[in-house]
């Protein structure tokens, strides 16, 4: 039988994808310009498509307006044994994280250390302030840290030069704009606007890489790797004699930026929606005090052994990621072979678009998802309940190579931040809005201003 059509180029392009879900169901199909594709809707479906039957859905679907600066290169856009050669080495790099001897924990809990100072220093008097530009800097160094070893202040013009790079494409990836690049990339390519700015800043971000890959040629140690550059530099000086290595200079620079891009703006738009969210429930905020106060106390620094101890931070956690939806659809996959689906036929290289949002929202699995609720994430005893249908990391062989990273940095670093100040608002806090200001391939929060008070 046919797969529920999309008709209307309105009701394609205008209407948001989980409301189209509710009308024409779980599977659709709809064109993104000349693109055929189908939309896996609801978190059933999503598991049967990512999980169950991942040989049959797990090919790598188009990104044209990515692929059209990073020609197939990097950990994410890629395809075949280039991708996984890639993807491969990041994922071995980063369980490694020890690099110039301190471990990744040790980077975070030191990035969280200057972001209480910057807070304190900023909003110490009980003044109103926006902690976007903080709150992306925390993010950004922790990234830096790893990539280049090294820990910028918050005013280094160079770092603000690569955090107006990183911010602004997510900005863009996150407005209309965005969309529609994804949808028509070819002609939205052709076309004046600020999307252009996206690969303006790409070079830019691989010129910044560059640069730092030739100093550390300089002074480069095999036997004592200092960051991520250094391992990609050894590895390919361990390849250069291999043909069938895809480890060059080439490679280096977008494997680099591949890391930047979602390990920056996805954690930081986290932190400033998660903030956002305490600041409209009080009471969630209070729970999380007490937590904080009796497992870790006033002095030691929070670490991941306190996350075991700590099931409603967990919970509050994973409601943010889930309420938030920062990213609400995974990167495109398509049918490896043909296949029936739901009772749908559908053919080889057919283009999936896996939208991870229906899960997120689906009420045979949340029980209020419209709601902002820890309690979807613990049990009846009050322990951490992973559920299935949390899926905001994708699922597997697509699943993001950074949700162990980005785990460790939203604990860490809010658990810091709230075990020393208590947030409070100049104003109703029912004015909040927890709507994004702009929704593309990514949403952001809506700017707002809090209040410290020690804790």
């Amino acid at each position: 039988r046919p797969l529920p059509q999309i008709e209307s180029i309105s009701e394609t392009y205008l209407s948001p994808p989980h409301q189209l879900s509710i009308k024409y169901g779980p599977v659709y199909t709809f064109h993104l310009g000349s693109r055929s594709c189908v939309v896996i809707a609801g978190y059933q479906a999503l598991k049967e498509t990512l999980i169950d039957r991942a040989e049959k859905f797990g090919g790598h679907g188009e990104f044209p307006a990515v692929q059209m600066w990073s020609h197939g290169d990097g950990t994410v856009y890629g395809k075949g044994e280039r991708w996984k050669q890639l993807r491969r080495f990041p994922i071995s790099t980063l369980k490694n994280a020890g690099m110039g001897k301190r471990s990744l924990e040790e980077r975070m809990r030191e990035e969280a250390r200057h972001l209480c100072e910057e807070f304190q220093n900023t909003g110490g008097e009980s003044a109103p302030f926006d902690p976007t530009f903080f709150l992306s800097c925390a993010g950004s160094n922790i990234i830096s840290s790893l990539v280049f070893g090294d820990h910028f202040a918050y005013d280094d013009p160079k770092f603000l030069e690569l955090m107006a790079l990183i911010n602004g494409n997510w900005r863009i990836m996150s407005s209309f704009w965005g969309q529609l690049l994804f949808i028509f990339p070819k002609i939205t390519g052709l076309l004046p606007g600020p999307h252009r700015q996206i690969f303006r800043n790409s070079l830019k971000l691989e010129a910044f890489v560059n640069n730092r890959e030739a100093k550390n040629r300089n002074f480069l140690d095999p036997a004592n790797p200092r960051d991520y550059i250094d391992c990609l530099l050894i590895k390919m000086e361990q390849e250069k004699n291999n043909p069938q290595s895809h480890f060059n200079a080439q490679t280096l620079s977008k494997i680099a930026v591949n890391l930047f891009f979602p390990g920056t703006g996805t954690v930081s738009s986290t932190l400033r929606y998660g903030l956002l969210m305490l600041l409209k429930h009080p009471d969630v905020e209070a729970r999380l005090h007490e937590e904080i106060d009796e497992v870790i106390g006033p002095s030691w620094l929070p670490s991941m052994e306190d996350r075991a101890k700590m099931p409603y931070m967990d919970a509050v956690i994973h409601e943010i990621q889930r309420f938030a939806d920062i990213v609400p659809m995974s990167v495109p996959h398509t049918v490896t072979r043909p296949t029936t689906f739901h009772g749908y036929h559908l053919p080889k290289d057919l283009n999936i678009i896996p939208l991870l949002r229906t899960a997120h929202f689906d009420h045979t699995q949340f029980k209020d998802p419209e709601k902002f609720n820890p309690e979807h994430f613990l049990d009846e005893q009050g322990r951490f309940n992973k559920n299935e249908a949390f899926l905001i990391f994708s699922a597997g062989k697509r699943l993001c190579l950074g949700e162990g990273l980005a785990l460790t940095e939203l604990f860490i670093f809010l658990t810091s931040l709230l075990q020393r100040f208590s947030l409070s608002i100049d104003g109703p806090r029912d004015a909040l809005d927890l709507l994004p200001e702009s929704q593309g391939l990514g949403s952001l929060p809506r700017p707002y201003k809090l209040c410290l008070l020690p804790h």
